[in-house]
C-alpha cells in the first residue's frame, strides 16, 4: 500500500511536468489552429492521465491476478486500484498547474518534487508537531481539516478505514474512524479526492486559457 501511495504521486507529478514542458512546441502549433483552448487543455490532460492510469492498473492487476488470493483480497485490490488511479489524476493535475504557471522547466520540476516531498513526507511530521504542541486542546476537527488538505493522507485513510484498522496510521486515522464511521468516512474521502482533481485542473485550465505562449 505504501509503495503505491508514495511512488504513484511521485511518478505522476514528475512525468506530467516533463511531458507538458516537452510538449510546448506542439501546444504552440495547435494553438495556431482554430481550436478551443479549453478543449485542447482537456485533451492534453486526459491524454496524459488516462494512459498513465492504465499503465498503473495493468502493472498492479497482473501480479495480483497471477499470485494474489483473488477471492479473499478482491475488495482491497479494487480499493487500492481506485486510490492509485485517483492519485494519478490528482498529481497529473498538480503537475499541469505547476507547468502552466512556471515557464522555467528546471524550476517547475523542482517545485513538483518539493510538493511531492511535502505531501508524502513532511506533512505527517507537521501533523505530529501540531498534536504534540496542542495536545491539551480538542483537535478532532482540526485533524480532519488537515487530513483533507493532503491527498496522500486521504488515500491512506480511505484504505485503512475499509479494513477497520485506521488506528494503525495514528491519530489522524483514528479521528476519521471515530468521527465519521466507516461508510461515511469512505464517501467523504472519495469526495475530497475528486475535489483534489478538479481544483488544480480548473486553476491550470484558466491560466492556460489566458497564457501567452
Amino acid at each position: 500500500m505504501n509503495i503505491i501511495i508514495i511512488v504513484i504521486p511521485l511518478v505522476s507529478i514528475i512525468f506530467g511536468s516533463i511531458y507538458f514542458y516537452n510538449s510546448r512546441e506542439f501546444i504552440e502549433m495547435m494553438l495556431s489552429q482554430p481550436i478551443d483552448r479549453k478543449s485542447l487543455f482537456l485533451g492534453i490532460f486526459l491524454g496524459t492521465a488516462i494512459p498513465l492510469s492504465a499503465g498503473f492498473a495493468i502493472g498492479f492487476s497482473v501480479p495480483f491476478l497471477l499470485f494474489g488470493k483473488v477471492g479473499e483480497q478482491i475488495d482491497g485490490f479494487i480499493l487500492l486500484l481506485l486510490i492509485g488511479i485517483l492519485l494519478t489524476f490528482i498529481f497529473i493535475a498538480l503537475s499541469f498547474l505547476i507547468s502552466v504557471k512556471q515557464d522555467d522547466k528546471s524550476k517547475g520540476l523542482g517545485i513538483a518534487i518539493l510538493i511531492w516531498l511535502v505531501l508524502a513526507v513532511v506533512y505527517d511530521g507537521i501533523i505530529l508537531l501540531v498534536i504534540y504542541y496542542f495536545q491539551d486542546y480538542p483537535l478532532e476537527n482540526a485533524m480532519i481539516i488537515l487530513s483533507t488538505l493532503n491527498p496522500i493522507d486521504l488515500g491512506r485513510i480511505l484504505f485503512l478505514m475499509k479494513f477497520d484498522i485506521a488506528a494503525l496510521m495514528g491519530y489522524t486515522g483514528a479521528v476519521f474512524q471515530r468521527f465519521f464511521g466507516s461508510s461515511s468516512g469512505m464517501i467523504i474521502s472519495f469526495i475530497c479526492l475528486i475535489i483534489w482533481i478538479f481544483i488544480p485542473f480548473f486553476l491550470s485550465s484558466r491560466i492556460f486559457k489566458k497564457k501567452d505562449f
